[in-house]
């Protein structure tokens, strides 16, 4: 017998049919002998109906109030919020139906305790000591993902994707053996097939790998997900709710490099058409500049991801560029904007029409030639690259949005990931 957390997204519980479907796996888990909790998305399309209400009603609030969307943070999270608690209560009551002794369980009620940083919340703490319990009877916790409750006792929202780190979350806090993410996609693919119809399906991926990818643009799995399973040794399995899970269909593993076996020295091509581009010009050339622009984004909450400092043709003066996602660029603007008295630079430029591609592998660890050959497949298509970022297993180029398709292809190409 094994505990396991199984999460389902939003096109999983899209409706009263794909919920009733859901309670068949669960069931199917309960009836093999397991101990069994599950969290939930919203239904398909939910949480962005929420927001869009949001927005209509909030547009014309002008206060000192932090805003997200034109709401005042802490009723935005109250509001967007809503859309799990009505899917777990709908497959508690599909399970019901199918004999299962079930109940939902909102955030506040475990409770997942976070940070006080709304709509963008990190968890804290997860209490186990009821739900626990309820789980070791045989009830089976049906938990509303994506959600949490604050220190002043409001609701709090975890970001987008944020279903998969409560999951996650709530496996370690019940010692689980696995938590399995059931998603529309079968596994984690070489790269998107939609692009590439010739990408394949991983069998297994190191959590590392998976972190990179997911970082990187790859939409299985959300970043914070993956970064806590792999500091908690936490084996995760991506599935889809659409098929049944066979030996044909087993899904892929993300696992400790050890149990992740080496097959290529790439494994997967990601791409992102969420960024943005700024670039400070003549800023003053002296250390601790960039710092004060991190910090400068930092406090704004905006994640600065590839930064570049260009040589000026004066020794006192330089240009620095960098990345954010595109959804933040109107705000980093007007922080930019509002401390360039501290920060010192002459002027500024951003561009939103640029894409981030990037190869990962736990491979190049101990491989040459990665670079060379991502560089020269570029080139060979005439894709110029704007920024580079690098880390142990992973190089990112910053390019044109319009040759982020061409580039896909090229290199799962160049390093022959469609070979079985």
């Amino acid at each position: 017998m094994a505990r396991i957390v199984m999460k389902f997204g939003g096109t999983s519980v899209a409706g009263p049919e794909r919920i009733r479907h859901v309670s068949r796996l669960v069931t199917a888990e309960v009836r093999a002998g397991h101990e069994v909790a599950v969290v939930v998305s919203a239904m398909s399309g939910e949480t962005n109906r929420l927001v869009r209400l949001v927005d209509e009603l909030a547009a014309d609030i002008i206060n000192s109030d932090r805003i997200v969307g034109g709401a005042v943070e802490d009723e935005y999270d109250s509001v967007v919020a809503s859309g799990e608690q009505v899917t777990s209560g709908l497959l508690a009551i599909a399970l019901r139906r199918r004999g299962v002794r079930a109940r939902s369980w909102l955030g506040w009620q475990i409770p997942l305790k976070t940070d006080m940083a709304h709509s963008k919340a990190r968890i804290a703490e997860i209490e186990n000591s009821a739900i626990g319990p309820s789980l070791r009877s045989g009830q089976v916790p049906v938990v509303a993902g994506f959600q949490g409750v604050n220190e002043r006792g409001r609701i709090s929202t975890l970001g987008r994707g944020g279903s998969d780190t409560s999951a996650v979350a709530l496996a370690i806090a019940l010692k689980a053996d696995r938590c399995d993410i059931y998603t529309d996609v079968d596994g984690v693919y070489t790269t998107d097939p939609r692009i590439v119809p010739e990408a394949r399906r991983l069998n297994r991926i190191a959590f590392e790998e998976m972190l990179e990818l997911a970082s990187l643009g790859t939409k299985v799995l959300q970043t914070r997900s993956v970064e806590l399973a792999m500091h908690n040794n936490l084996s995760v399995r991506v599935l889809t709710s659409m098929a049944e899970v066979d030996d044909v269909n087993p899904g892929t593993l993300v696992c400790h490099e050890d149990e992740a076996m080496e097959e290529r020295v790439v494994s997967g091509v990601a791409y992102s058409r969420d960024e943005a581009r700024i670039t400070l010009l003549r800023l003053a050339d002296r250390p601790g500049m960039v710092a004060k622009v991190c910090k400068a984004m930092s406090d704004a909450n905006i994640i600065v991801d590839m930064i570049v400092q260009g040589i000026s043709r004066s020794d006192t003066v330089s240009n620095l560029t960098f990345t954010i996602d595109k959804h933040d660029l109107e705000k980093a603007l007007a922080v930019l904007e509002s401390n360039r008295d501290e920060i010192g630079h002459e002027s500024l430029k951003s561009d939103s029409n640029v894409s981030k591609v990037s190869v990962v592998g736990i491979g190049m660890r101990s491989h040459t030639g990665v670079a060379q050959t991502m560089f020269e497949a570029l080139a060979a298509r005439n894709i110029n690259i704007e920024v580079i970022a690098t880390s142990e297993i992973k190089i990112s180029v910053l390019i044109d949005s319009e040759y982020t398709e061409l580039a896909v292809r090229a290199l799962h190409g160049a390093f022959g990931l469609e070979v079985t």
